[in-house]
């Protein structure tokens, strides 16, 4: 009777100790939060966003390292895109990798000289494929921040910036677009208040199970339906990745999510966020979870009539609302 009693209380505690540690690990990586921001009152066209997706994905692909006219045609949308918002913030960082020259195309709007935040997009895609969402919807999204930014006192400067060079065979090398950029301001000795990633923000689904996780004990924490975005960062960004969920959080009715996790977690690090964690620069990636959630990732079914531009533009005013919940972070 006393080994009964004493399994009985061995097994509450065995489960409570279980049930606590869940909750950490859930308070650790989602990093729940009752705190939002007000509904906004600025807006976004989704059309305006199709159109610049349509434009790379369909008349400027396929955009990769190989294909440097079309990679420079992109290019030179951008910077024409960037012109029309606030010309003499517009300029150019070039680069030589192998036999090919590329461009990061930078639109800065404030004073030079202040510490600045950096919000930024790679712009080629991988293999032969329109890349629609990955990254056509980053830098879609990118000009279209950009010009709801413009004309809005942050009391910093904001330079947005595009990418060549994130996809393979350059993912993780030195010759990243995203990387280039990240070292010359070091080198400079510019400072940089943090960078915000546009990764992937196009693709949603309200599908049961449409949305994966890199580790089974994710699903306990996150929803199986892929209708959300998400803020990511690692373990020394968490109060950076926190600040730009709930300043997403309520500006409107999409859904935001964070994760916070070690590099180790995959996906954590994939994109140009990764380049400014190794100058020293606070960094998070603003995304649709990519490949957990679009099975068209690197494949010809990544197009431009897959996304949700609707979504898509909650993304770039939640985007908005956060930079202004956070301009003096």
């Amino acid at each position: 009777m006393k080994f009964l009693k004493f399994l009985g209380w061995l097994i509450v505690i065995v489960m409570t100790l279980a049930a606590g540690g869940l909750l950490f690990i859930w308070v650790f990586l989602a990093q729940p939060s009752l705190k939002r921001s007000s509904p906004s009152d600025v807006s976004v066209s989704p059309v305006n966003l199709e159109a610049h997706v349509r434009k790379l994905a369909i008349e400027f692909s396929p955009r990769n390292a190989a294909h440097i006219g079309n990679t420079n045609r992109t290019a030179d949308y951008i910077k024409q895109q960037f012109e029309g918002i606030y010309a003499p913030g517009v300029s150019e960082q070039r680069f030589q990798v192998g036999s090919y020259r590329y461009r990061n195309v930078s639109l800065l709007i404030g004073n030079p000289e202040d510490e600045r935040i950096v919000i930024g997009a790679h712009y080629d895609g991988f293999g032969p494929y329109q890349a629609a969402d990955d990254n056509a919807s980053g830098v879609a999204g990118l000009i279209e921040l950009a010009r709801l930014c413009a004309n809005h006192d942050f009391g910093t400067a904001i330079e947005f910036v595009a990418y060549p060079l994130e996809e393979p065979p350059y993912f993780g090398t030195g010759n990243m677009g995203s990387a280039r950029h990240a070292s010359d301001i070091a080198a400079q000795g510019r400072a940089c208040r943090f960078m915000i990633s546009l990764e992937m923000i196009g693709y949603f689904s309200d599908e049961p199970d449409s949305q994966k996780y890199p580790h089974p004990l994710l699903y306990l924490f996150y929803p199986s339906k892929g209708n959300f975005i998400t803020v990511v960062g690692n373990t020394e960004n968490r109060r950076l990745t926190k600040s730009i969920k709930t300043g997403m959080k309520g500006a409107t009715s999409l859904k935001v999510r964070s994760l916070c996790g070690p590099a180790s977690i995959p996906g954590i690090d994939f994109s140009d966020h990764r380049n400014y964690w190794a100058t020293g620069v606070p960094a998070v990636m603003v995304t649709d979870t990519a490949f957990y959630r679009n099975l068209a990732y690197h494949t010809s079914g990544d197009t431009a009539d897959r996304l949700d531009y609707k979504k898509m533009a909650m993304v770039v005013v939640g985007v908005y609302e956060a930079l202004q919940q956070n301009r003096h972070f």
